[in-house]
């Protein structure tokens, strides 16, 4: 047995790619896109037909609509591939816009239910935000599923439950490189490994509260630097991992233990605590208080908002 089956004993497995002629190999059950990821994607030769395909079908549409079929297309072929769901993302530009991120996530959903693919396949991502949590509620009221991500702190995780999002993609490797870069040469790696890791410690902290208080919404790590923060995660309910160290974890013999129990986070004293619709005051305080969180909710925003340029040039240009 290899770590990858042995992991998919304890958490479902989710492909972190817009790449799908890479997918089948590794048998996820979903699969996760974003801007950066999809403008790596389109930048290689063997999806060049594609692009062009779009361009020219939809040529005479607005830009931002052309981006929207091409992430489509992209989701429904993941979709072919996988059994599950596919994550697409709203353009990061509209993070601090709810009712743009509102209307842009039912064209998504249009555009796939015309491609014969039905909601519940398609979860809707959106940068945990204020703004983009409250879009989230409005539109898992409307039965589109949301995926939450850019989620970096405990108070964007407590938020997210208390909107009823499906699902959240809180970074572990982002959390990571934060603190080592803050303790510089100080930080000690083998110190912050596997459970002891920041990253890692900030999911199981959000799993934890969500079992314990009986929240219905999904826990996925994403974001991973090695193998040793996805295996220090098992038994998350899902985890998304590139295609790099998914064949890492392939390659390498041996059994994975489950670490996150389920009876142990349910008998935790833990606090209860809620950041809903009235509390946006609090809710801002407390991320502006994670140092941590605020420059990489801020940092992760700019890094899409630019590849989201650059998929415009892109489309422009073909």
């Amino acid at each position: 047995m290899n770590q990858l089956d042995a992991l998919k004993r304890h958490t479902t497995v989710v492909a972190d790619t817009g790449d799908f002629l890479q997918i089948a190999q590794y048998q996820p059950r979903d699969a996760t896109t974003n801007p950066s990821l999809i403008l790596k994607s389109v930048l290689k030769p063997s999806y060049a037909p594609l692009l062009r395909e779009v361009t020219t079908q939809h040529a005479s549409r607005a830009l931002d609509e052309r981006v929207d079929r091409l992430l489509v297309r992209f989701g429904t072929e993941i979709l072919r591939i996988v059994p599950g769901r596919v994550s697409t993302e709203v353009d990061a530009r509209l993070s601090f816009d709810t009712e743009a991120t509102v209307a842009r996530a039912r064209r998504l959903i249009a555009l796939y239910e015309a491609e014969g693919v039905p909601r519940q396949r398609v979860l809707i991502k959106i940068a945990a935000t204020w703004e983009g949590i409250r879009a989230a509620e409005q539109l898992e009221r409307e039965g589109i599923q949301t995926n939450l991500t850019l989620l970096f702190s405990f108070c964007q995780a407590v938020a997210c439950a208390d909107a009823g999002v499906t699902l959240i993609s809180p970074f572990v490797g982002r959390i990571y490189d934060w603190h080592k870069a803050r303790a510089g040469a100080s930080w000690d790696e083998a110190a912050h490994a596997g459970v002891r890791d920041p990253g890692v410690q900030s999911v199981t902290r959000i799993w934890r509260h969500y079992r314990h208080f009986g929240i219905s919404t999904e826990v996925m790590g994403a974001s991973f630097r090695n193998t040793g923060q996805i295996l220090a995660l098992a038994g998350c309910d899902l985890l998304t991992i590139s295609p790099e160290l998914l064949a890492q974890l392939a390659a390498t013999p041996g059994d994975v233990t489950r670490v996150l129990d389920e009876a142990s986070a349910r008998t935790a004293d833990l606090p209860p605590l809620h950041y809903r619709q009235s509390d946006e005051a609090a809710f801002r305080l407390a991320l502006n208080e994670d140092a941590m969180a605020t420059e990489k909710l801020a940092e992760g925003i700019r890094l899409f908002c630019a590849d989201a340029a650059r998929l415009d040039a892109l489309l422009q240009a073909a």
